[in-house]
This record gives C-alpha cells, sequence and structure tokens, in this order.
C-alpha cells in the first residue's frame, strides 16, 4: 500500500472548491463577507465589540470588553486603586450574574480553596504514571478522568452543573501545575516538586508556589499574573473554545466531556496557542536585527515577514490583527502597562522597546504591503507571550494558564446553555459531491 499515493487521493477527495461556498453563500467560519461574525446565538456574559455595522458597512472602532455588562478596563482600575487580586471576584461575577459583596466574596475564595484538593490517588495514578510531554493534552486527560471521581457525573441540573463547575475552576490550576512537574521530571529529566496549594492566597500565588521549587515570587509577578487571569477569563460566546462549549453542552452531556472539548480548542495555534507563535517570531525578529532601535531595519525586517521572504513564509505577523478588534484591543492595552512595568524590574526595557515599534509599524506596514484599507492592531497575545517569559513561566505553561482562566467563562457558558438553549447546535452543510453507482467489488479498478 502506498502512503504518498493514498494522500494524494485523501486530497483530491476531500477538496471543495472555493468558488462553490460562493455560490451556495456558504459563510465560511460562520463568517459574513464583510469579515464580521455571523449571530449564531446570545449571551448576556460577555461583549466583545471592535466594530459597528452602520448602514451595513462595518466601521472600525476602539475596542471594548465588557464581562456581565461591566467594562473590564474599569474592574481593573478599580483592583489597582484599592490594591486587591481580582481573577476570583472576576469569576464570581461571570458565574452569578452580579459583582459580590466583601462576605460572598469570602465565602467564595474560601469554597475554592475548599476544592482545591485532587480526589485520592488521582495524582499518583491519572497524572504521575501517565505524563504527557503536552500540558494541554494531559488537561484534557485529567478533565475527563475526574468523571470517575464523580459520584454523579451525568446530572445537568443546574445545581450538579455548578457544583461541578466550582471543582473544576478551583481544580485547574493544581491540575496543570501538577502535569507539568510531571512533564519535567518524566519527559525532560529535571526534579519533581509536587507542592500542596496553599489556602487563602488566591489562584495567582496559588499557582505560581506550585511551578516554582522554592515557591517564591515578587508581588509584581502575582500581580501580573493575576491580571492575565482576568483578561483571559471570558471572551464572548463566539470565540472558539466557548463556542465549543455551547455546541458541545447543547447535545446534554457531562460537564467533564463539555469541558475538555474546549480544552481540545483551546489548544489550537489559531486559538490560545497563538502567543507561542508570538515567541517564536520575536526570537527570529531579534536574531535577524542588529540594531532594534533602527526604526528601518525593523521595517524592512517585517515586510520581509509579509512577502513571505522571512521567517515562516506564512506572510503574518503574529500577534497582529484580531477576528473582532480593529482599532484596539483593550486587553493588549492594560497588558502592555504590566509588560512595561515587568521589563523595569527585568532589565528587559530595550527588548520592551522592540514589542512597542514592532505593535506601530505592523497596521501600517500591513495595509501598504497587502493594499487593504483594512484597520488591524496589537492583539493580546502579542504582549501575552513576552510576559509570561518575564515571569519566567516555561513556553509549555503558556496555553494551559490560558486555560486556567478562561475555565470561568467555559463553564458561564455550559449553565447559559443548558438554561437557554433547549435545542442541540446543528448547522446544515450541503453536499456537492456527484451521485455515483455502487461497483461489486470484482468490478473496481
Amino acid at each position: 500500500m502506498n502512503i504518498d499515493n493514498l494522500v494524494k487521493n485523501i486530497q483530491e477527495s476531500y477538496q471543495i472548491e472555493k468558488a462553490l461556498y460562493d455560490e451556495f453563500n456558504v459563510k465560511r467560519g460562520l463568517r459574513n463577507n464583510d469579515g464580521s461574525g455571523v449571530l449564531v446565538g446570545l449571551t448576556r456574559i460577555g461583549s466583545v465589540r471592535g466594530y459597528i455595522k452602520d448602514e451595513q458597512e462595518v466601521v472600525a472602532v476602539e475596542g471594548e470588553l465588557r464581562y456581565r455588562g461591566i467594562d473590564v478596563d474599569s474592574i481593573i482600575k478599580n483592583l489597582q486603586e484599592e490594591k486587591r487580586y481580582g481573577f476570583e471576584e472576576v469569576t464570581y461575577l461571570l458565574l452569578f450574574g452580579k459583582l459580590p459583596t466583601i462576605n460572598e466574596l469570602d465565602e467564595f475564595n474560601k469554597l475554592l480553596d475548599s476544592k482545591r484538593g485532587l480526589p485520592d490517588g488521582f495524582t499518583e495514578n491519572m497524572i504521575l504514571k501517565a505524563p504527557s510531554n503536552d500540558i494541554m493534552n494531559k488537561l484534557a486527560r485529567s478533565i475527563l478522568a475526574l468523571y470517575s471521581y464523580d459520584n454523579n457525573p451525568d446530572d445537568i441540573s443546574i445545581q450538579n452543573v455548578l457544583r461541578q463547575s466550582i471543582e473544576l475552576i478551583a481544580r485547574f490550576p493544581i491540575l496543570i501545575a501538577y502535569g507539568y512537574q510531571a512533564k519535567s521530571h518524566y519527559h525532560n529529566n529535571g526534579s519533581l516538586f509536587l507542592h500542596k496549594p496553599v489556602p487563602g492566597i488566591g489562584t495567582a500565588k496559588c499557582f505560581l508556589k506550585l511551578i516554582r521549587p522554592d515557591q517564591k515570587f515578587t508581588e509584581l509577578e502575582a500581580q501580573t499574573l493575576d491580571i492575565c487571569l482576568i483578561l483571559h477569563a471570558e471572551h464572548g460566546g463566539g470565540n472558539n473554545s466557548a463556542f465549543t462549549i455551547h455546541v458541545v453542552s447543547s447535545s446534554d452531556t457531562d460537564s467533564y466531556s463539555a469541558i475538555s472539548a474546549g480544552v481540545g480548542s483551546l489548544k489550537g495555534p489559531k486559538h490560545g496557542g497563538a502567543n507561542n507563535k508570538v515567541m517564536a517570531m520575536m526570537d527570529n525578529i531579534k536574531a535577524n536585527i542588529q540594531n532594534w532601535e533602527n526604526e528601518k531595519e525593523v521595517a524592512d525586517y517585517l515586510i520581509k515577514i509579509l512577502t513571505k521572504e522571512a521567517y515562516d513564509k506564512s506572510g503574518l505577523i503574529y500577534g497582529i490583527g484580531h477576528a473582532v478588534y480593529t482599532l484596539s484591543d483593550p486587553r493588549a492595552l492594560i497588558l502592555k502597562v504590566y509588560a512595561k512595568e515587568l521589563a523595569k524590574e527585568k532589565d528587559r526595557e530595550k527588548e520592551f522597546v522592540l514589542y512597542e515599534t514592532i505593535e506601530r509599524l505592523a497596521p501600517q506596514l500591513f495595509q501598504e504591503i497587502k493594499k487593504t484599507d483594512k484597520k488591524i492592531c496589537a492583539n493580546v497575545d502579542f504582549y501575552s507571550g513576552f510576559v509570561y517569559n518575564m515571569l519566567n513561566l516555561p513556553p509549555e505553561l503558556y496555553t494551559p494558564i490560558f486555560a486556567m482562566s478562561r475555565i470561568s467563562g467555559w463553564c458561564a457558558h455550559r449553565l447559559e446553555e443548558i438554561i437557554s438553549g433547549g435545542r442541540i447546535i446543528r448547522p446544515a452543510y450541503k453536499s456537492v459531491e456527484q451521485k455515483q453507482d455502487y461497483f461489486p467489488l470484482n468490478l473496481r479498478k
């Protein structure tokens, strides 16, 4: 059996001409011809705005992200003024639809702390005995394994799904940290550190203690990670992983199956894995530009990337552009402030300036090279990988940290689908294959 011939046959039998999509008015990627998203659902959880439609024309506007109607920028500014950590508060807001009182937040924090521990034998049997070189795959496997430790896994009543949601939100940092420690030990020949979660310090500090051998970190490091968790917690129902949660939950499956599907979606480099793409590209840029402060030299190399002459020949400047945001990504604007502060603390200010230069030059160069007036901006992934790198976090943890944050939004979307969905999501696909006759085996060539 010739594998090359089989591959050729597969390519031919699966290929669909692009003209057919136009002929049948198919919205590829659930996108309209003007680039806007096809409206397929309603949500009260998150709102993402990067453009408006004026007489059916897409008009670029400054980016806006709201959690339960509250601007995320105002949430973070308030937390900064009060010098508080906020991921748990945001999780409460997403799940319950309102900001918690002091007592409610205190009780919720204690509830999360009480649920962080893994079931007896889980660490040894489900994590250490089957270490994975990919932590996202390990996370998905661990989530599915938790089904077997749940006495009531298939009940999709609101009370039971809420219970499962809180347990998953609390356990994600542990599953990720232990999955990372197992990988580090068994695949990278490192020492094995299995610290127990510390109660009363919140998710960001708890996670840093779990992954660092000496359990030490600076206050700025913990604050920055907390901000990252807040910014990644939710992004509307249309992003790929949240939509996956809606689709899978609409079949009335269990919480573990739905959430693991979300993890599988987020793992993709076009979604949660994008910051790794940015970091790899930046390493290439830094290696090929002699003077980072020379804007012409930076611009010349960006042009080579856009014209597919440099880096991975894709013609893409990773971290620049977004499916919704046009003039600005509010998450990138917020994270950029913390990136600047970290760069000062870590003595990496020249590198930060290079990021700023690329952020400023790339949109204009994109328009010139691609001959388009499309408005694009730096997205959150442009700075998140740089921030994680300055936090001394290994690249294999970047996307799992995204998942550790987004689990809050996923659980909220699952609850919303169960309560307000009611119908299995089942869009139509039109077959464009020609009718054929069946030939007996001895007549086939």
